[in-house]
This record gives structure tokens, sequence and C-alpha cells, in this order.
């Protein structure tokens, strides 16, 4: 089956234009629109994906369809389901193939299951494709759909996709291997990096980096009662006075020592207002390095009670009272994604295994996607409050949720995993982690960062404008014109691989 998703548009481009630091940006979209939108006249350019709520992808796609619609082009947004939970079992092990993870043994089985669910959803979409129209299908779950109605629509087809690994492996050699039935008869695939390019899609492929809604309520400007309010209506915060607007029924819930989630006040406040906090805010996959990284700043905070350290005194205050903020969505609300209830228990063990003086200053959330809004306001109000926010992935295809923390001049700590070193300069936007899983590593890096306070300015200061010149929807945008009009066009374009 599959849900055309409607998209709200909140913001237009004449707000963007009234905010100085944006009004450039609006400017060369607008500009390029102006020459390339008539020659796309008469075609409907569908966004197909898997799922309408977490994840980049799903982050990305309402902002970006909302302003190709502005500049006129007919972008609608399409998402595929099925009740058969092992299709998304086995997309979820192309995906972790693909970043080089797990059992590379992929059985014919597996391939009829692939195909018999691309052809279920495939018979109900093209009656809904107009031969003229441009498909746009992203990542493995949708591949086989988009071939299947580029074949049966004669339509132009283009595979976007997000993920890969910067080196070939046995697995990463499955997932492609897997998928290049699909993939290769695609008119142009467009990656995140040019690392991630299988050798057999060099020869018409662009890179388009992933990018950020500047408005969009994860991001945009919040005022100091604004951040209050948020933490308060979450349930991260006590109301000390009162505040505008009610706390949400469904407020964000806090691990406790006993093993269960309650509310997220106690036994006490997390401090998001005065204290020193460390956040990593991302889904429940193994993927994002959760269990070095809590064990790494278990170690810096015992350390810095043993008097380890050779740090002032002032620093070692600051890192006495840090606090380390874990959260993720709640693993129920995304069905394909079926290993989030597993890595979050994981995470659960190793926390409810360590001290409780050390407990104590570590927060293990689940955050509600009840809301859509509430959810993306906690999220900004959680890493406004962060001296440093990290992200540390064994593999990433991009990681939005760093190029989020950079747009709001944080200090950001993440890994030389391919996707996160595109955005990260190591000591100019940020620090970059060799090895994400030596918690050794991450102590000492985390020391370094919370001892040096003007180096955590600098950082966010410079990440700030990394993220402004290259990572917001606006270039997004431009480059997905350049590409619907080199299809069109017929025209090709290589990237080399890595």
């Amino acid at each position: 089956m599959f849900t055309i998703i409607e998209v709200d548009d909140d913001h237009c481009l004449d707000d963007y234009a009234a905010n100085a630091q944006l009004a450039s940006a609006v400017q060369d979209l607008r500009s390029e629109a102006s020459v390339m939108v008539p020659e796309l006249k008469g075609r409907a350019f569908w966004m197909v994906s898997s799922t309408a709520q977490g994840g980049g992808v799903a982050e990305m796609m309402p902002k970006l369809v909302s302003l190709l619609r502005e500049v006129g082009v007919k972008a609608k947004w399409a998402v595929i389901g099925t009740e058969r939970r092992e299709f998304f079992q086995l997309t979820k092990r192309l995906h972790n193939l693909a970043h080089g993870h797990g059992d590379p043994s992929l059985t014919a089985e597996d391939r009829e299951l692939y195909e018999t669910v691309s052809r279920e959803v495939a018979q109900e979409m093209q009656h809904q494709i107009g031969p003229n129209d441009i498909l746009a299908v992203h990542d493995p779950h949708p591949a086989g759909v988009g071939a299947l109605l580029k074949q049966q629509r004669n339509v132009k087809a283009v595979w976007r996709c997000h993920i890969g690994l910067d080196r070939h492996t046995p697995q990463t050699r499955a997932a492609w291997d897997f998928l290049r039935p699909y993939v290769e008869h695609y008119d142009h695939a467009v990656f995140s990096a040019p690392e991630y390019i299988p050798e057999y899609l060099t020869g018409n492929v662009s890179v388009i980096h992933p990018a950020l809604d500047p408005l969009s309520e994860k991001n945009r400007e919040l005022s100091p009662h604004m951040v209050t309010g948020v933490l308060v209506n979450a349930g991260l915060m006590r109301a000390h006075h009162p505040v505008l607007t009610a706390e949400h029924p469904l407020p964000v819930l806090r691990l406790r020592s006993d093993g269960r989630f309650g509310n997220a006040t106690e036994p006490e406040e997390i401090g998001f207002l005065y204290r020193t906090i460390v956040t990593q805010v991302s889904r429940w996959d193994h993927l994002k390095g959760w269990l070095p990284l809590l064990e790494g700043f278990a170690r810096l905070k015992r350390e810095n009670r043993e008097k380890v350290f050779d740090i002032s005194d002032y620093d070692a205050r600051r890192i006495e009272i840090a606090r380390l903020v874990l959260a993720g969505p709640e693993p129920s609300s995304n069905e394909n994604d079926p290993d989030a209830e597993r890595v979050l228990a994981d995470v659960c063990r190793q926390y409810l295994a360590l001290d409780a003086d050390v407990q104590a200053d570590i927060a293990l959330l689940k955050l509600s996607t009840a809301s859509r809004r509430m959810n993306a306001l906690t999220v900004n109000a959680i890493q406004r409050c962060s001296s440093v926010v990290v992200q540390n992935s064994l593999a990433e295809g991009f990681g939005l949720s760093c190029t989020e923390a950079m747009w709001k001049r944080c200090a950001v700590l993440g890994t030389t995993a391919c996707g996160l070193r595109q955005q990260i300069r190591d000591g100019v936007d940020g620090r970059l982690l060799r090895d994400p899983t030596d918690p050794d590593h991450i102590k000492q890096t985390l020391l370094e960062l919370l001892s040096d306070n003007e180096a955590r300015v600098r950082y966010g200061r410079s990440a700030q404008r990394r993220a402004s010149d290259e990572f917001l929807v606006f270039t997004q945008s431009r480059r997905w014109l350049e590409v619907m009009i080199d299809v069109v066009r017929g025209i090709h374009s290589s990237v080399a691989p890595y």
C-alpha cells in the first residue's frame, strides 16, 4: 500500500527572506527556479520514501516538498507500507549491511519477499503516476517499487540513497549486490557522499547533502521564555513560575534506578538551565554508539571525582555538575526500525549496572512522537541547553541531528564516520572521534571540550556558519532542480567513487 502525505506550508519563502541571515539563499533559489521550472511544466515530481516520521528523510521531506511547490514544481510525497513486518526486518538488514554491519548472507527467500512487496505496492501506485512524471525514490525500502513503476509507466526515475560506507566490506558488497537489479536501471542516482557510490552506478550520479529547515520547530530560534516553557510542557522541568501553555499529555519519560520509565523530574530535575549538559539525541540504533558514549561519560565522572585530571578547580567543578542526556524516540513509533526496542533495552541494562552516583548524572529519555510539533520543540530546547552535542555514530549516512546542533551554534562532537566528517572539520567546527567504540577516547575528548570554554564558543560559531553555507534546505532545493532538469534533458553527470 502507499499513502500520499499532506504537507503543511508553515512558512513561505517570504518568511525566510525576512530573515537577514537567509535572504541571500532565498534569492538564489528563486533566481534559479525562474529559469528551470518552466522546463518541468506538465510533470509531477514524486518523492517516495518508507516512513512519514522518524529519521532524517522524514524530517527533511515536508519542507523540501513545500519549497519545490512554492517555486512552481508539482511536488508530491508518497510513503510505502505493507502489513508484512518481515519486509521491514529485511530492509533494516540492508540498511545495516550498507553501513558495514550484519550477516551478509542474503537468500533467495529474501529477494522473493522484497520483490513480492515491491510488486504489491507498485501495482497500487501505478494508476497515480503519469507518463511524464519524475520519481525520486529514497533508500533501499522502495527501490524495487520505483524500478517497477519506471518499467510499467515509462517514467523518469531517480534513486536517492542517504546511506553507505566509505570502504568496501563483505557486508556492503552484499547490500549493493542485492539492490543492483533494481537501482542500476534508474535514470539517475543521488548520494549524500561520493564515498557511498557503488561502482556500477558511477556513470550517472550526483551528490546532494541532506539539509535542514531553519524555521522549523526543531531549528528555529527560541527565547529563554520559550525554552523554559517547552521544558516544562515536556515534563523535563518543574513549573517554578506560571508558564503560558499546559503540560503535554504525553511527557518525556526518564529511566529510573528501578528499571522503569517515569516522570523526568524525579528523583530530581535534570538541571537543563543550570548544569553543564552533554547530549546525544538520535534513533535507538546500535550504529549510534550509545554504549561506548555512556561508558566514556561514566569514566569521566569517576576520574574527575578521584582527581585524576590535571585541570583547574573551575573546570573540575564544570565536570562535577555535568550531566549526560541520552534521548531517543519511543521505539514503537517507527515500524520500519524493528531493532529499536532491543537497542534501548541494551542501553537501559548498561545504565542500570552503573553506580548510583554516576546514574544520578545520566538521564536516559524516551521522547513521545505523538505530537511532531512538541517532539521537535523538545529536541530544540534540549540542544539549546547543551554545552556539547554528541553524535557518536559508528557509521552515519549524514547525521542531521549533528547539522541541527551546528545550526544552533552548539559545540559538536562527532566521529570520523563519513556522513559526519562531511559536516564537521575537526578542530574548526567541532571535534571528531577517531574511534567511537573506545570509551577512554570519548572520555578524554569530552574532558578537552569541557575544559576549554573558548574552544567551544569558537567551534559553535564556525559550525553555524558552515551549516548556513552548506546544509540549509534552499541549497538542497536548488540541487534537486538541477537533477530534475538533467534527467528530463537526458544529461549524464558523473561523480568519481571513493
